[in-house]
Order: structure tokens, then C-alpha cells, then sequence
């Protein structure tokens, strides 16, 4: 683990203070920062889906197969 020094808004600091688990900054770093990286990872699954990029559910033989047992 690395040390960083980042500057920050601190009435969002303090809003983030009043979560579960983050009563210093560094705990509030800690538990937001992962947070973040998995709505962002949600977000880009949801966009992946919407736009059916990648994925055979626009394939009729593929969908057709899908509910045989």
C-alpha cells in the first residue's frame, strides 16, 4: 500500500464521514474508493448489455438452444 496525499472538498468529506465504517479519512478512502470501481464496473455492464455488445443473446439459434434442457 502506497501513501497519497490528495486534496479534497471537505463538505463532501464530512457528508462521507457519517457512512458506516468511515469515521477517519483514511477508512473513508478505503471503503468508497472500491465502491467506485464497482459502479463503474456496473455501469459499463448494464451499457455492454443495453447495446447487446459481445454477447450471442442477438443470435437466434443461440437463443432458440438456451432454454433446452
Amino acid at each position: 500500500m502506497s501513501k497519497s496525499s490528495v486534496a479534497t472538498d471537505r463538505g463532501l468529506l464530512e457528508q462521507a464521514r457519517g457512512l458506516p465504517r468511515t469515521s477517519s479519512i483514511k477508512k473513508i478512502a478505503c471503503c468508497t474508493l472500491p465502491g467506485a470501481v464497482q459502479a463503474t464496473a456496473r455501469r459499463r455492464e448494464i451499457d455492454a448489455l443495453s447495446k447487446m455488445d459481445g454477447l450471442d443473446l442477438a443470435d437466434r439459434q443461440v437463443m432458440q438452444n438456451a432454454w433446452r434442457s
